[in-house]
């Protein structure tokens, strides 16, 4: 019951930044001081959750929060989250917060909702109607789309996971540039892997851990349990001394966008895979992207990759006939370009034989022959031996039977990295350390 002592409450919060600043992951932090906080327990990590990282209206890495804790006052703390909500929401430049309030367990309707936000786009006036429908406390500025995000980040039901450790500026030093020490960072990533992950790409010789935006976040370290991540973050030197910590449980690097199978009829900005055969010879721009087309259950999906990523090597290796198994998200038509699916991720199951054409070669002089012109046949030009056709041989692929993934610093928050391949987390809440406000 509302008000009764010991309740377990259920905080659900999305859309308070905006490209000019904020982070709802500050929001949770907030919280987590002793003056928001006073006497409520938190019973699980914070929770980070990624939703669709195609929605067209989303901030960068399109995360949500919720918090789970147990508390004697859940009215005073519905208020003091509100008032932290009202406080620091990026409204003036866009933001369109969502907060949510629900008492005791979870429905099981609202891990459905999430599945779907996380594959697709989901419309604000849906989130509203299961609200009103489930007898959920909701609320909203703006125009309401981050209700979208609050109540998926508290319906997510986490398989595997990741954890990451998000530190923050303190007030003066918010929106002003960062200074994180690339080399620190360096050596971090090599002493902490694969406790971390995702923390230097090393083919670009780049830091990946700080923002780029004026928002509270000084750096944030992805990894798979509290013990390495408190030891990567004691080895990073920022230029700034942080106000402090907080690790989240997060569904990073976990690739859930990509479980479901696309079909034909995949409405623009969904995720998922498509498995099938190459039916075409990969085209290339002049830029370098490269598509092709996939032929899977007699239907045709084009496919695209960019040459940031990285995989566009492999994707131009392809030939008609290899069986492939591709991931992304559906970018819808425009003037210029058809539907395609945006890759994330190849894995080669299978490839076709590779045949390579060439002139004849003189077996007295083991010089390839001269075309004499069309229809007059090849002449060798030392000893005048002649052929009447070109030869035909088996010839390699350069592609390899394995999966192919963007380099490091092109992969989005969702998308499973090749460190963390077969791999499943079951890290438990409790350890010390994974809040803490440093001392002034």
């Amino acid at each position: 019951m509302p008000g009764s002592r010991g309740a377990v409450l259920n905080v659900g919060i999305d859309d308070t930044d905006s490209p000019a600043g904020m982070c709802t992951t500050y929001l949770a932090y907030r919280a987590g001081g002793a003056r928001a906080r006073r006497g409520a327990e938190f019973l699980d990590f914070p929770r980070l959750v990624r939703l669709n990282p195609n929605v067209p209206w989303r901030t960068r890495g399109n995360g949500a929060v919720s918090l789970r804790f147990r508390t004697d006052d859940p009215d005073g703390a519905r208020r003091r989250v509100r008032e932290l909500v009202r406080r620091h929401a990026d409204t003036g430049n866009g933001a369109n917060p969502g907060l949510v309030f629900l008492e005791g367990e979870v429905p099981r309707g609202l891990a459905a909702f999430a599945r779907e936000a996380l594959c697709r786009l989901v419309r604000r006036g849906d989130a509203r109607r299961l609200a009103e429908r489930s007898g959920i406390e909701h609320e909203w500025m703006g125009n309401g789309q981050g209700l979208v995000g609050a109540i998926g980040a508290v319906g997510y039901e986490f398989g595997d996971h990741t954890l990451e450790l998000l530190s923050y500026r303190r007030g003066p030093r918010i929106g002003t540039r960062r200074e994180v020490s690339a080399e620190s960072v360096r050596r971090m990533h090599e002493a902490t892997a694969p406790g971390t992950f995702c923390s230097y790409d090393e083919r670009r010789g780049r830091p990946m851990i700080s923002p780029r935006g004026p928002d509270p976040v000084l750096y944030g370290i992805r990894g798979e349990a509290v013990a390495p991540l408190l030891r990567a973050a004691r080895m990073v030197r920022p230029g700034e001394r942080p106000d402090g910590h907080m690790i989240f449980r997060t569904n990073q690097g976990t690739g859930d966008h990509l479980r479901r199978r696309l079909d034909p009829g995949m409405p623009p900005h969904s995720s998922g895979t498509v498995a099938g055969r190459v039916c075409a010879a990969p085209e290339v721009s002049r830029g370098g992207h490269v598509s092709f087309e996939v032929e899977s259950g007699g239907s045709r999906f084009r496919c695209a990759v960019y040459r940031p990523t990285g995989m566009s090597r492999a994707a131009a290796l392809l030939a008609p006939g290899d069986r492939v198994r591709v991931g992304g998200g559906v970018r819808r038509a425009t003037a210029l370009h058809p539907r395609a699916l945006n890759l994330e991720f190849i894995r080669v199951l299978g490839l076709a034989a590779r045949v390579a054409v060439s002139n004849p070669p003189c077996p007295a002089c083991r010089k390839n022959m001269k075309s004499k012109g069309r229809g007059q046949g090849f002449e060798c030009a030392r000893c005048g031996r002649r052929a009447r056709s070109k030869v035909r041989a088996p010839a390699r692929s350069g592609l390899q039977r394995r999966l192919y993934l963007p380099d490091d610093s092109a992969l989005r928050h969702l998308a499973r990295p090749a460190q963390r391949a077969g791999r499943s987390n079951s890290a438990r809440f409790g350890a010390p350390g994974w809040f803490r406000v440093y001392q002034r």
